[in-house]
């Protein structure tokens, strides 16, 4: 169960088409939205590797075995922390975070 929910994640925060993973990893589109709506998991390990590396993650975090995404980088906790509660910002909030962009390039404008 855990393994539809994670792939169907980082798919979307990739911003990836189903078309997309699915030519990346040569399977059917029929195929992964069931492994995303989890009606099926993968029967082959090569398969769930593949997942792992199209989405730059460990083979346990897909399964539920773990919950860091890639125990290779050293992440620190606040950043972990983000990118497992990561959701892309709305419109509105895209417009705050370039406003406060723009203030800060202002201010370090006027120090040097």
């Amino acid at each position: 169960m855990v393994f539809g929910k994670r792939i169907k994640q980082l798919r979307i925060e990739h911003q990836w088409t189903q078309d997309y993973v699915c030519e990346k990893l040569n399977i059917s589109s029929g195929a992964l939205s069931r492994y995303e709506t989890s009606m099926y998991e993968p029967k082959s390990l090569d398969l769930i590797k593949d997942f792992a590396n199209l989405f730059e993650v460990s083979t346990d975090y897909l399964l539920g075995k773990s919950d860091i995404r890639n125990p290779q980088k050293k992440e620190s906790s606040w950043l972990s922390d983000f990118m497992d509660n990561y959701v892309p910002p709305s419109e509105k909030q895209k417009q705050q975070i370039k406003e406060i962009v723009d203030v800060i390039l202002k201010d370090n404008k006027k120090e040097n």
